[in-house]
């Protein structure tokens, strides 16, 4: 079992930044692959962003690519999501997820681990 923890999410206004944190505990990382997904309310859970644990190979939905980074420190078995330019349609609650796999699956039903999730509301 590996459990996570997300957090730094919060209100912001549209155009700011934020950085969200996912810490995990329990069997390793080593293997993994570590995603962030969102769900806002009456949406199907979606998929922004994954990182090999093990190397440096990033995958991005289209709708954040450009804007959002996912990035690691394996020192403090964390995953993180730096989130600029933020607008309101990014408004969802992010999970982070976890696959002991190589590959960056952007379906929800092939994450084992889940997080229990941090929100992040953009004002316009």
């Amino acid at each position: 079992q590996v459990h996570l923890v997300e957090s730094g999410g919060g209100l912001v206004q549209a155009g700011d930044s934020l950085r969200l944190s996912c810490a995990g505990s329990g069997r390793t990382l080593t293997n993994a692959v570590l995603a962030w997904f969102r769900q806002a309310p009456g949406k199907e859970r979606e998929f922004v962003a994954a990182i090999s644990w093990d190397f440096d190979s990033q995958t991005y939905s289209n709708s954040v690519k450009g804007r959002f980074t996912v990035s690691r420190d394996n020192a403090k078995n964390t995953v993180y999501l730096q989130m600029n330019s933020l607008q309101p349609a990014d408004t969802a609650v992010y999970y982070c997820a976890v696959r002991y796999s190589n590959y960056h699956s952007p379906n929800k039903n092939d994450y084992n681990y889940w997080g229990q999730g941090t929100q992040v509301t953009v004002s316009a």
